[in-house]
Order: structure tokens, then sequence, then C-alpha cells
């Protein structure tokens, strides 16, 4: 008996850490499907729904991509994040800098002065 090959799009929540690429990969292997494609890219620290078009769905990932998009961000106001972005150190307004401050950090220090 043969199995139905699967087609269609596929909302997967990526988690941080992984590359829309990684997703991709792992959906590959888990399904045993080699045609697999996301429609835009995701920074690896970020969290988000990836789809992904699995089969004959791929011919829509063009159009998907035009589609407008709507992100959501959660700001705290007062907190600086060093050199590097979110994987640094954090600060809150007013506090000093670590002991251990790199010589990236200690230039970073003089831009936001």
């Amino acid at each position: 008996m043969s199995q139905e090959p699967l087609e269609g799009v596929l909302a997967v929540w990526k988690p941080a850490g992984f590359t829309s690429h990684d997703v991709v990969a792992k959906v590959r292997r888990m399904t045993g499907t080699r045609r697999i494609g996301h429609t835009g890219t995701l920074d690896p620290q970020v969290t988000g729904v990836l789809p992904l078009c699995i089969g004959r769905a791929t011919r829509v990932v063009e159009y998907i991509q035009d589609l407008p998009k709507e992100y959501e961000a959660v700001l705290t106001v007062g907190l600086f994040y060093g050199y590097g972005g979110c994987h640094r150190h954090r600060y809150r307004a007013g506090e000093g800098r670590p002991a251990d401050s790199s010589a990236s950090d200690r230039g970073d220090r003089r831009l936001h002065r």
C-alpha cells in the first residue's frame, strides 16, 4: 500500500536557538520529505510561527512571502543590552558594568554615554 505524499502548509512554532533552515531540516528528517520550503527567515534568537510549505505547496512560497506580516514585541524601559544584543549582559538604568567587561563592551560604553 503506497502512502500519499505530504502536501500543504504546516505552521511550526520556531524556538529560540534554531535557524529557519534548522527547522526545515528537522521536519525533512521527521517526515522523510525532501520538498519543503519556509516562507521567510526568522533570526535564530527570535521565536515565532514559521510557515513551512510541503510538496506541491512549495509553489505558493513566493506568494506567502509577499503577504503582510505582523510582529509583536515587549519593551522594557530603562533596560540596556551590552554590545551583541540579548545574548550579552543586561543592565538596568543607573547600574554599573560588570567587572569582566570585554574591550568591545568598553568601546560600547563610550558610545552610550
